[in-house]
Formats: structure tokens, sequence, C-alpha cells
């Protein structure tokens, strides 16, 4: 998916013939209602609250590099609402002609990575629960490709105009374990 979506990207930028205005989103890891359909592409968020729920306890990676304790691996996690705002915020931008908005491909995370820790311990405390967490050897078939690290830099949206503050891990997690307890 990475790798079609970045010669997508790349193409886009290329093309002569674009459209007066126009942008690419890249999502960072995007959680929320209405994502049961994904089966396993669901958000790690989604994947861990049924660990939970099932066993009550989750898995996560074990590191296998000095640079990072077991479960401190770091993403940009981004909560379905704040994408959908943002769309709707470039949406805007594009069909009212505004002469501020720069056509071109942008990140859409908070621009703050945080621990797959973290996000675990969201879970268990949405949940009432005492965190059980169990770590695991990274599969041998992705763990030379497994990415520690990732944030979204927000400055290019954020020059585009957009202001909004983006929820926050704790209060997205909180809400989406919520709409799911509400919705078993």
């Amino acid at each position: 998916y990475g790798v079609s979506k970045q010669l997508f990207d790349m193409y886009a930028i290329r093309e002569k013939q674009s459209p007066p205005a126009w942008a690419g989103l890249k999502f960072f890891n995007v959680y929320g209602p209405w994502e049961f359909h994904k089966g396993r592409m669901a958000s790690v968020v989604l994947h861990a609250y049924r660990q939970i729920k099932e066993t009550g306890r989750v898995k996560l990676f074990r590191s296998h590099i000095a640079e990072y304790k077991d479960g401190e691996q770091m993403r940009d996690f981004i909560t379905v609402n704040d994408v959908v705002d943002v769309c709707l915020h470039i949406g805007a931008q594009i069909t009212q002609r505004d002469t501020n908005f720069t056509s071109g491909i942008y990140n859409l995370g908070t621009g703050q990575a945080r621990s797959f820790n973290d996000l675990a311990m969201a879970i268990f405390r949405a949940l009432h629960l005492s965190p059980q967490i169990e770590y695991i050897d990274t599969p041998a078939d992705i763990r030379d490709k497994y990415q520690y690290y990732t944030q979204a830099d927000m400055q290019k949206l954020r020059s585009a105009g957009y202001t909004k503050a983006f929820t926050n891990l704790e209060e997205g997690v909180q809400r989406y374990v919520d709409f799911l307890e509400a919705n078993r």
C-alpha cells in the first residue's frame, strides 16, 4: 500500500494537466467508529480493544533494537473525526477557490507520535481495567521492515490555514471505547 500510494503521489505532483486546486492526503494511523469492515486492516485501537475484551490483556510487539524499549515504538495516531474536519477544511478551501491554498500532498496526523504502551494504557483506562500487557516477538517476515517511529510533519497543513487542535490520544481513545462499548 505504501509504495503504490507514494508512486501515485509522485505522479500527481508531476502531472501537468491538474485541476486549478487539488489536495492529496497522507493519512497516518487513523482510528475511530465504523471501521469494523476493515478486518485485518482495522486500527490498532480496535484490535487492542478486542484483545482486551476477549482475554483481559493486550499483546504488543517486543522491541528488537536497543533504542526502543518494548512497546515504546511510536506512531502518530489520529481520530477519524479529526480526519473528517481536515477534509472538510481543505474541501472548503478548494471549492471557495481560496487564493492562500496551495495544491499538493498534505500529511494528516496529529504531529505528535505516541507509544503503543500509551495507546494500550489509554484503552485499559477507558475500560476501567488494570493494564495487562504481554510483549511478543515482531514476526520475522516484517521485523527488518518494521518502523519504530512515525510522526506527521504538520507544518504544510498549518500553513494552509488549518488551525484547529487535534484530539489527544487519551480523549480520542476514550470516545472510541465508549462508542465500541455502546455498539458491540
